[in-house]
């Protein structure tokens, strides 16, 4: 029997291809997006071999649009922006416009029209998420000032480019473009009407802006308490396929809802998705839930973009690509330093912000491919970014280091740096968000066991966090005013919630001994000096977790063991501290002694237990 193997093939062969690009980036130590670019221009038409069926890539790339819109909007935060607002509100957009302008100039020197120079600007201008995170986690920048301007200032690219997909199609006409497959027919008669008159334009605008403003209040007005309420009781039921099936269901579904309905892009509608889920306190396990099938979605939307790509530009038109590249690497980084020396700012912030943003990635895919199918960008274009974007990836771990050097260099030379800072400027206040608990205890789990822990710890007076995946038990315990997360400790981003940085003590109370060891890796990867109490069921897992330097392991049945001991000591006529001193030692011996070998009491204990008999 004949299978249809097109779809299995492209998914096959493209994660395949992906992870050995991957691996092979990353030990070259290159960001991994690299090698999920070089992938796809492995499968692609214009390379030798098996050739992937570009339609189908097409439609897993949209997929992998929607999840990573719904990623965005999931991470989005209004808090976070607003405390970097000063400068990374001002700052992205000029360096939008800085970046756009030179992208356009250059297009033009290309012999293209100003649609293209547009759809060719806003590409290059925008830094990519993925790139900018993980550069900054992996030095440790993410929580500081300069890390949470330069998320700030992404932020802020990023809502320009989610405006920018919702206004082409409409401008697209205007342009020189054609209107979008499936578009709003009443735009386009205005557009045909008026051509490029600013009654043209303004209509088609108007419609535009009205039918994404309702979208947006009926989101924000209906989703916002429709969403968490349905993620709420797939949370109830306690089915962790339940939960990670609404959370796919809200993403996928409202976003394909938003086309249909409101004729506005997947992207936005997943965005808008992700932003009313954002402020439930469901988001942290959602983020969670939906991160595996968001990673393997987005490597196949980098796999298909690699498709795209005719590395034959490289050397048919290198000056083209030298071009691209200057813009990205050079323009944009003199145009962020600028910025940010102007509000005041140290110059090693400035050239923070500058190597994080000289880059380019997914939304430049998503905008290239949306200028191609409006006729607004020719196949050259599209070349020319994918290539500047592989380059520039590519090199962005050199300009970090190049940064850090020229840091240090002007920091041997304060005239100099005096000279490029704003003389008597402060920089303004940055994380303005409410300080989290401090020497508190992450509690992970409720159940018998964790519920009598928090018991002592309020009756003391201790401050603690409970971690814990029944909806329900969190809710109750946030009724009580304890202080409670819900959802898997162990996935990304729970723990962040639980304040496990500033944290003392981490009590692992499930009963889930490999769980241990992952909550205890993940916690000291956040905070290295915390102290750790882990429940455990296994012998051999508490003797890797004793290794590991965990303050206290406790096996059930081992506690349980030396209570009956202790008792069954006394009831036969040993003498209250003899008892507590036998099992004490038996305890100890234990934590030394491999599993197989007999536990031997101590030799005063034998005697004394020789005179009984």
């Amino acid at each position: 029997m004949q299978h249809a193997t097109g779809l299995i093939s492209i998914i096959a062969l493209g994660l395949v291809c992906a992870f050995i690009g991957g691996m092979a980036a990353q030990r070259l130590r290159l960001p991994p997006l690299v090698g999920y670019l070089v992938a796809g221009i492995a499968i692609g038409p214009f390379t030798p071999g098996f050739v992937g069926d570009a339609a189908l890539a097409a439609q897993l790339a949209e997929l992998g649009v929607i999840l990573l819109m719904f990623g965005v909007g999931l991470h989005f935060s209004v808090k976070d922006l607003m405390a970097v607002r000063t400068i990374a509100l001002p700052g992205a957009v000029v360096q939008i416009a800085a970046a756009t302008a030179m992208g356009a100039g250059l297009a033009a020197a290309f012999g293209w029209g100003l649609g293209a120079g547009i759809v060719f600007g806003l590409a290059l201008s925008v830094a990519s998420t993925v790139v900018l995170l993980r550069a900054l986690e992996g030095r440790g920048l993410l929580d500081s000032d300069k890390g949470r301007i330069a998320v700030g200032w992404l932020i802020v690219e990023d809502l320009a480019m989610v405006l920018a997909l919702v206004l082409l199609p409409a401008l697209a006409p205007s342009l020189g473009g054609e209107l979008p497959q499936g578009g709003d027919h009443a735009a386009g008669h205005a557009v045909a009407q008026g051509g490029a008159s600013a009654y043209g334009l303004w209509t088609t605008l108007g419609l535009t802006l009205a039918k994404v403003g309702v979208f947006m209040a009926v989101m924000l007005i209906g989703g916002r308490r429709f969403v968490p309420y349905l993620l709420g009781l797939a949370a109830r039921t306690g089915s962790r396929e339940l939960f990670t099936l609404a959370v796919l269901a809200s993403a996928v579904g409202i976003a394909f809802a938003s086309s249909e309905l409101f004729g506005v892009s997947f992207a936005l509608g997943a965005f808008f998705a992700g932003m009313v889920l954002a402020e439930s306190d469901l988001s942290h396990q959602a983020a969670a839930d939906s991160l595996p099938l968001q990673d393997a979605f987005a490597v196949l939307f980098f796999v298909s973009v690699g498709m795209l790509f005719d590395p034959g530009i490289l050397i048919r038109e290198p000056l083209s690509v030298l071009g691209v590249l200057g813009v990205i690497v050079i323009g944009k980084s003199l145009a962020a330093i600028a910025i940010v020396l102007a509000f005041g700012h140290p110059v090693g912030t400035a050239l923070t912000i500058a190597a994080s943003l000289a880059q380019i990635g997914e939304f430049s895919f998503i905008l290239a491919g949306l200028g191609i199918s409006l006729k607004l960008l020719p196949e050259p274009g599209r070349d020319l970014i994918l290539g500047g974007a592989l380059l520039s990836i590519t090199l962005n771990p050199l300009f970090f280091a190049l940064a850090e050097r020229i840091d240090a260099w002007l920091g041997e030379r304060p005239d100099w740096r005096r000279c490029l800072e704003r003389r008597g400027a402060v920089p303004p206040p940055v994380g303005g968000h409410e300080p989290g608990m401090r020497g508190h205890a992450v509690l992970v789990g409720y159940g018998r066991v964790g519920s009598a822990i928090a018991k002592a710890l309020a009756d003391w007076n201790l401050p603690y966090v409970v971690v814990e995946r029944d909806r329900r038990r969190v809710e109750e315990l946030r009724a009580e005013g304890v202080p409670a997360v819900f959802g898997d400790a162990a996935a990304p981003g729970i723990l962040d919630a639980a304040d496990i940085a500033s944290a003392h003590l981490l009590v692992v109370a499930t009963p889930d001994s490999h769980q241990g060891r992952r909550l205890l890796a993940k916690a000291r990867g956040i905070n290295p000096g915390i102290d750790s109490v882990v429940r455990t069921h296994s012998d051999a897992e508490r003797r890797r977790l004793e290794e590991d330097g965990v303050g206290l392991v406790l096996m059930a049945e081992r506690e349980l063991a030396l209570g009956m001991m202790t008792y069954a000591l006394r009831s036969l006529g040993v003498r209250e501290g003899e008892a507590r001193l036998f099992v004490d030692t038996s305890r100890a011996e234990s934590q030394v002694a491999p599993a197989t070998e007999p536990e031997q009491p101590a030799p005063e204990l034998r005697q004394r237990r020789d005179e009984t008999e």
